[in-house]
Order: C-alpha cells, then structure tokens, then sequence
C-alpha cells in the first residue's frame, strides 16, 4: 500500500478558509495513494487556542468536513483528514480526527483523549474524549491517535487490543521537543508492533515553532521515511503483511502480563 503524509505549514497569515482550499489541493493531488494523513487542527493552528471556540465547526456539514469529504472523493483516496475543533451540538469543543472514506464518507471520527497545556490551552478550553477508536479498511486494522496522545502507551494497547495493524497519529508538536517526538514514534511502533504514521505540521502556531519531522516507521522500529522541518509531502511504500510477519517471528505481545498487581497488594 502508499501511504502520503501531507506535512502543511499552517501559515498565520491565511485564513481558515484559504487553508481547507490548500489542502484540498494537496490532496487531490495524492490521487494513487492508498491513505493520505494530513496534521492535527491545521485549520486553525493547534496552538492558537484563543480561536477554537471562534473556529469550532460540526463534524457533518461543516466546512473542514465538506473540503476534505469532496478531496476524498476526487483523489479517491482513504483520508485521514487531521482534526477540526469540533463544536458538539450540545455544546462541549473537541479536538477530533476525521478519517473519510474514497467514496467521500465519514468513517470514524476520534475525540482526542489526552489534552495538553497542564491547565491552560487546548486543556483549558477543550474537552476530553472518552473512546479509543480503530476501522478495518482494506489494507488492515487502523488505530486512530492525536499528538499528545503519543504519551501515553496504554492507549496505543488499548489499540493493539482493538486489532490495530497501522497507528495512525496526527499532530501540531513543537519544535523544541522535537527529539521527544522521534523517540517516542518510534517506541510506539516497537512496542505494538505495528506500522506508526505519525504527521505533524510546519510553521507556527501562535509563536510556537512546529517541529514537522513526520515520520512513518515500520513494525520492527525501522525508520521508512522522514520529513524535513518544512512543508513536504512525505510518501512511503509499506507492506502490510508485515505486521503480522512480525508478531508471529518475534511474538512479545503475546507474553503481556495483565492485569498487574498494584506494588504492595500481593
């Protein structure tokens, strides 16, 4: 299968508006690929928290929704549309991934579960998701994660129980941790066994400097491909049958050990 990663610079000067064209372009331009990713809130800037609530749309008929359904659709693609803040009918804001289908269809959509800013920001403003989500699709058993989820392994468990096979992970990551973000990628990889593509943004949200360096990384923690710190579209091979391959010569997720005692009870 062809995976694309579409690593857009999320340009302040734009409008949200200006931004859903570009990147439709973008990925009509990937038609051929199997499944193309673009970053987390790229709409809107996954540090610019003073606009979610201003820029918060629907899932269905929105205006983010509606651009990357017909991208979809025209490039024939399997789309992992970034995330949008999504504004719920009754009221709270999310940070959701929207994965679509080639016939344009919303498949999936992932409220993020872990929030970042320690109080502040998207943690601030934002509510958490409560549900781990996966969707077959025809080259294998997707796990769906956003940034600062990356953190936190037993999601990615939790994912690997749901059958999971590609991790796929959109993000807005600083600059500044940047070495964070290629240690952490990689050991989610190693540790489910499974393909991880991970697709950050360039440029600058609100000051914060984006580390881009999406990456895809294969069941075995082999870096397959690296972006640079700009905007790039990053396109990779990958062989599905090699997760399965994978876990079957170097069977580690069978020897898990669960429940654990907590220190002290036995």
């Amino acid at each position: 299968m062809r995976a694309t990663l579409v690593q857009i610079d999320v340009d302040p000067s734009q409008t949200p508006a200006r931004r859903r064209e570009r990147a439709a372009a973008l990925v009509r331009a990937q038609a051929g690929a199997d499944l193309v990713v673009l970053p987390e809130l790229w709409p809107v800037g996954a540090f610019a928290s003073d606009d979610f609530a201003a820029e918060a749309e629907p899932v269905d008929g929105g205006p983010t929704a509606e651009a990357m359904s017909a991208a979809a659709r025209d490039a024939g693609v399997w789309l992992h549309a970034g995330s949008i803040v999504e504004r719920d009918p009754e009221g709270p804001l999310y940070n959701t991934a929207l994965l679509f289908s080639p016939d344009g269809e919303l498949v999936s959509a992932y409220r993020k579960i872990h929030r970042f800013g320690f109080d502040s920001g998207e943690a601030a403003v934002l509510d958490a998701g409560r549900t781990v989500v996966t969707e077959r699709l025809p080259f294998g058993v997707v796990g769906l994660a956003t940034c600062y989820d990356l953190r936190f392994p037993e999601q990615f468990r939790l994912l690997v129980d749901g059958g999971a096979e590609l991790l796929v992970l959109c993000a807005g990551w600083p600059a500044r941790r940047l070495d964070h973000w290629r240690v952490l990628v990689t050991a989610r990889a190693v540790e489910s066994q499974a393909y991880v593509l991970a697709c950050g943004t360039a440029g600058t949200h609100a000051g914060v400097e984006q580390a881009g360096h999406s990456m895809v990384v294969d069941p075995w923690g082999s870096i397959l491909a690296e972006a640079g710190p700009g905007e790039q579209v990053l396109t990779c091979e990958l062989d599905p049958s090699r997760v399965a391959a994978t876990r079957r010569d170097f069977p580690v997720l069978r020897d898990r050990v669960l429940p654990v005692p907590p220190p002290g009870t036995l």
